[in-house]
């Protein structure tokens, strides 16, 4: 076998130094691109049609603390939802999907609800897509603040903030209206 001459050694190491610059340029431009780009915020106001009893309810209690009440005070009562979710206050507005999943007095003083819940669109903007609602939050203060912290469909990598806001209460029908102002990030 001969040996490898010297111009042709230098050819290979000059390429390979060529490669490895042009790469190293390829992806800080990627890399720098990317970063200039700010993340698409997207901002939503939905309704939250809720209803806590009656033959059409949307929220009851599933378990609690045996001998106790099962209410929204007593700690340790758990309660799955499935509100439906219009686009205006007015029930009979378009609906934009379900609010599905559960919520768990966790306070022992019954201040404080874990809640744990997706928002599933039907709409024909986001039709699939779901965003996942997470968090503990005092359950009788004015405005309650929840993460989102996923999403699928549309809104997969999804990461922000929920308020919710009760604006209207029905008592004898059991029907409240819950504003829910969602903030969102993506990617």
């Amino acid at each position: 076998m001969a040996p490898i001459s010297a111009p042709r050694i230098l050819a290979t190491s000059t390429f390979s130094r060529l490669f490895l610059l042009l790469s190293l340029s390829i992806l800080m431009h990627c890399n720098s691109s990317q970063a200039t780009q700010p993340p698409q915020t997207t901002d939503m106001v939905l309704y939250f049609q809720d209803f806590a009893a009656g033959p059409n309810a949307t929220l009851i209690p599933v378990a609690g603390i045996a001998g106790k009440l099962w209410t929204f005070s007593q700690f340790g009562t758990v309660f799955v939802t499935d509100d439906f979710i219009t686009e205006t206050p007015d029930p009979n507005s378009p609906m934009v999907g379900r609010g599905q999943g559960m919520y768990v007095t966790s306070a022992l003083d019954g201040s404080s609800t874990h809640a744990m819940f997706s928002i599933v669109f039907t709409n024909q903007a986001y039709n699939g897509s779901t965003l996942e609602i997470q968090g503990t939050a005092k359950q009788f203060e004015a405005v309650r603040e929840y993460s989102v912290v996923g999403g699928t469909g549309k809104f997969r990598f999804a990461r922000g903030y929920t308020t919710f806001e009760t604006i209207s209460v029905d008592m004898p029908q059991a029907h409240s209206i819950i504003q829910c102002n969602v903030t969102i990030r993506l990617g």
